[in-house]
């Protein structure tokens, strides 16, 4: 990332509606122009029918799938993602953001029917952002103008309970930043329908801001110091007739109200420099300027969409850090020219306190893919087979195109090293990857995390490494074919051998290496279960009743091979 990096959120009731054709123009006029690192999607009332929910366990939901879609060809990719029924939370990045986007953790909290339904709750995602730590936390409260003491309650239950292991954050205010966002229900008092509505059509909206309940209820709670909103310059998005531009017109005349939100909150303090030394922690982090800066670029609606009752939200963030942690724990190496099967290897430096596992792997990504499990192959980096891997004959990539390498940490469950974009080129008898020499912000194309699904052969059936591709090879031979003795690899013109150290020029200068970065994260944030996850090894009737119940229980494997129960009521990507 740049030294102001770029936050796209967008929140939506869709009112259990099918997704649209098109949501490209929620992203903004310069989705595909690079300029924003991260995109956050929160969704409210998505389809959670227990038959919908059932097909939801099994197979990517469609409102994941349209977003995976739209924003692939952007090039962005899912990082993680968490559901509570209806409540759906996703993140993406851009690929080169991942290895630096650590100690992923989701959770959620039920409200509805005193906490024991999901439908009415909070979802949430933390991460450290180059060694920041950042919370997003997508609502769904209580409705009605009567709830506000209820909506306030629920809240402050969300907060309260959504706890996080290891770490500075514990909690969710606990972060640098928080950005807290969703249909969160708050209506506009006193006026009746008709004062509302004549404000709305004069463009009179300061007449209704001083009678929002969210604006008046951050004067009197305490639960809401800190929170800040941008003005709210565009009408309220509740309640339209669907597949209209008309406020409601039913009997029961709902009272249009901003319900739709966006804020965000920052932490008095930043994150300390990390350092073992006390004193030279302390002038560097006033130095560098202490605390984390937001600057929001934009807040508006998206008033074309009619499949709900409730029109998007978008906003647009800057953050400022003082200081980034921009070194990656592993660093990708690999040999120029590759002529024969042995010299398709990639080597890689590990970082002294980062702890490899038995289940780490290296694999080659198409560049436009959307999630961790659109690999072409990846191979087992197993701790006790040294530091370097090997891709046989029938593990390259087929087909010409941008592709790059990604080692993943199962500690972690993240990538935590990429390389930049390297191009194969297909000839006549010859196949030929270039590393292309372009700039190093040319960079910042896409890549993703996490282990293969529950399917995947265990790397402790073999002593060799297993290699795995999405589509089988035809049957392969012992001696190298033809091919490839015309595979050749062109790097950047780096003395010795070409590395992955820094995929996003940007960065700054400065590299500072978090010790509490480099633990394995508690809880996984890509579990089996999850929508870039068909099926994620979990059984029709376990789907069933995590159906049923409004949970997902996905089976995790453990390194002996063997399966182990999810924790219940844990759903995250």
């Amino acid at each position: 990332m740049s030294s102001s990096d770029r936050v796209h959120i967008v929140t939506w009731n869709v009112g259990s509606a099918l997704p649209p054709d098109d949501i490209s123009s929620l992203f903004g006029p310069h989705a595909g122009d690079g300029s924003t690192d991260m995109f956050i999607i929160g969704l409210q009332e998505v389809n959670s029918m227990i038959n919908k929910r059932l097909k939801d366990a099994l197979f990517t939901d469609q409102w994941s799938e349209l977003c995976m879609d739209t924003l692939s060809r952007f090039g962005y990719v899912l990082v993680t993602s968490q559901r509570m029924q209806g409540v759906l939370l996703l993140v993406f990045s851009k690929f080169c953001h991942l290895p630096f986007l650590r100690g992923l953790q989701t959770e959620k909290t039920r409200t509805g029917l005193g906490g024991y339904w999901g439908n009415k709750g909070g979802v949430s995602a933390r991460m450290t952002m180059f060694g920041h730590p950042v919370c997003f936390l997508n609502c769904h409260l209580p409705a009605h103008m009567r709830n506000l003491e209820q909506r306030m309650e629920d809240f402050g239950s969300i907060l309260q309970q959504q706890q996080f292991e290891g770490g500075t954050a514990s909690g969710v205010l606990d972060h640098d930043v928080v950005f807290w966002f969703g249909d969160l229900n708050f209506r506009i008092e006193d006026y009746d329908i008709h004062v509302v509505k004549s404000a709305i059509d004069s463009n009179k909206l300061p007449l209704l801001w001083e009678r929002d309940q969210l604006n008046i209820a951050k004067n009197s709670e305490s639960i809401l110091d800190g929170f800040l909103e941008g003005p709210l310059k565009f009408p309220p998005t509740y309640k339209f007739d669907v597949g209209t531009h008309t406020y409601d017109t039913s009997s029961k005349k709902r009272k249009p109200a901003w319900t739709d939100r966006i804020l965000w909150r920052l932490r008095c303090t930043g994150s300390p420099v990390p350092t073992q030394n006390a004193a030279l922690q302390r002038g560097l982090t006033s130095w560098l300027g202490g605390a984390t800066k937001v600057v929001q670029h934009s807040y508006r609606s998206h008033m074309g969409y009619t499949c709900s009752d409730h029109k998007p939200v978008s906003a647009v963030f800057s953050l400022h850090f003082p200081f980034k942690v921009d070194l990656p724990l592993v660093t990708l190496e690999y040999v120029k020219e590759w002529t024969k099967v042995s010299d398709a290897t990639v080597r890689f430096i590990v970082m002294s306190n980062f702890q490899r596992s038995s289940w780490d792997w290296v694999a080659i990504y198409k560049v436009g893919f959307k999630h961790h499990k659109d690999y072409v192959t990846y191979v087992w980096a197993k701790a006790d087979h040294g530091s370097q891997v090997t891709f046989t004959e029938e593990d390259l990539p087929r087909d010409a195109g941008e592709y790059i390498l990604g080692f993943y940490s199962n500690n972690m469950n993240t990538i935590i090293g990429v390389t930049s974009p390297f191009q194969v080129r297909t000839l006549p008898d010859v196949f030929l990857p270039v590393f292309s020499d372009v700039s190093s912000e040319d960079d910042s194309t896409l890549v993703l995390l996490a282990p293969a699904s529950s399917r995947s052969p265990s790397p402790g059936k073999s002593k060799h490494h297993h290699r795995h591709r999405r589509s089988r090879s035809p049957a392969h031979s012992n001696t190298p074919m033809p091919s490839l003795q015309g595979l050749s690899l062109h790097p950047r013109p780096l003395e010795g051998l070409p590395s992955s150290r820094s995929p996003c020029s940007a960065a700054k200068k400065e590299r500072l290496v978090s010790p509490q970065d480099t633990l394995p994260s508690p809880i996984s944030p890509l579990t089996p279960r999850s929508p870039v996850s068909p099926g994620g090894g979990v059984s029709a009737p376990e789907a069933l009743i995590a159906a049923i119940l409004g949970e997902h229980r996905p089976t995790q494997v453990t390194p002996t091979g063997g399966r182990s129960p999810g924790k219940p009521g844990e759903t995250s990507l």
